[in-house]
């Protein structure tokens, strides 16, 4: 009961503050900028510490602007996010541009489905409207992988907020058995995949060279994809000005199951990295993402067969 209560007291803070228009958002992300960068200095270390190491070329000066950028769009993030709980469809894609969705309908005809891969840039929330911009295929099944949060009451607000849109939340273990399904009642459906997270020790299968420094990245999307020999488009996101975002889908290949194994993977960290060089203050900097090391890796795991194992077990 007071999980209940907690949402909704949450919900209801979250849709009134939705209802305000972007001008006075803008505004309280002034002020919350203020705060989270100057006063609480959230994860200014980290954030400091992957910019330094990403690029290494540029000077301070440089990199500060780029610091205090990506906190103003950090804070604009959140609350562009809030506002999607009660923004039209209309009033969605007036701050939204989706380009090359005829690519994405082109599949449909041919009775393709689709993955979307991308990564935290610009705002991945609002790509939940994707299915705005089918007009051939407006019954589509536009598909959102996610991982559950720990707060129940968030978890289901942001679910709440993401389907707003006619996206559906799909856990990420409960992927292929929705896949499956929807592909029995030949549905044609595009499924994103947030693809540039940190995997756990035991998850990981590759490491590439990514903004200058090596990282673990996750292969289980692209073997999904493989094996629904989805159509694979990249998501290149820009920000032209506040509250203005364009989308462009760009393929990545044609057929998933006809690639070599994590070519899909080492294609979309290159893509990723390309988008992110052209304006680096729209990437998630706050996340640890390079907190594992191939030296801590080698030291407790030893890839056998492309799976990690505990060198414990295998002395055992």
């Amino acid at each position: 009961m007071m999980k209940k209560i907690g949402y909704y007291l949450l919900y209801g803070y979250v849709y009134c503050l939705s209802l305000l228009p972007f001008r006075l958002l803008y505004l309280l992300s002034d002020g919350f900028y203020l705060l989270v960068y100057h006063v609480v200095r959230y994860r200014r270390k980290i954030v400091w510490k992957n910019l330094t190491a990403s690029f290494p070329d540029k000077q301070e000066q440089e990199l500060r602007k780029t610091e205090r950028q990506f906190y103003h769009w950090f804070c604009d993030y959140i609350f562009e996010t809030f506002k999607m709980l009660s923004m039209s469809n209309e009033k969605m894609l007036r701050h939204i541009e989706f380009r090359n969705t005829d690519a994405l309908q082109d599949c449909f005809d041919k009775g393709q489905n689709c993955a979307a891969i991308l990564g935290h840039y610009c705002n991945w929330e609002w790509l939940s409207a994707t299915g705005l911009s089918f007009h051939r295929y407006p019954e589509a099944f536009v598909g959102l992988i996610y991982h559950p949060l720990y707060n129940a009451a968030f978890d289901q607000l942001f679910i709440d907020i993401r389907s707003s849109q006619g996206a559906t939340c799909v856990p990420k273990q409960d992927i292929l058995r929705h896949l499956v399904s929807i592909k029995r009642n030949k549905q044609n459906y595009l499924f994103g995949y947030i693809s540039d997270q940190s995997p756990r020790m035991h998850n990981i299968h590759l490491w590439l060279t990514f903004l200058n420094q090596e990282a673990p990245v996750f292969t289980a999307g692209e073997r999904i994809m493989k094996k629904m020999d989805d159509a694979v488009f990249y998501v290149d996101m820009e920000r032209p000005c506040r509250g203005k975002y364009i989308c462009t889908f760009r393929l990545l290949s044609a057929h998933a199951a006809q690639e070599d194994e994590n070519a899909i993977t080492i294609r979309f960290f290159q893509m990723l990295e390309e988008t992110i060089r052209r304006q680096p203050a729209f990437y998630l900097w706050t996340h640890n993402r390079w907190k594992r090391t191939r030296a801590d890796f080698d030291r407790e795991y030893i890839m056998v067969n492309g799976r990690a194992i505990l060198r414990k077990d295998i002395d055992e």
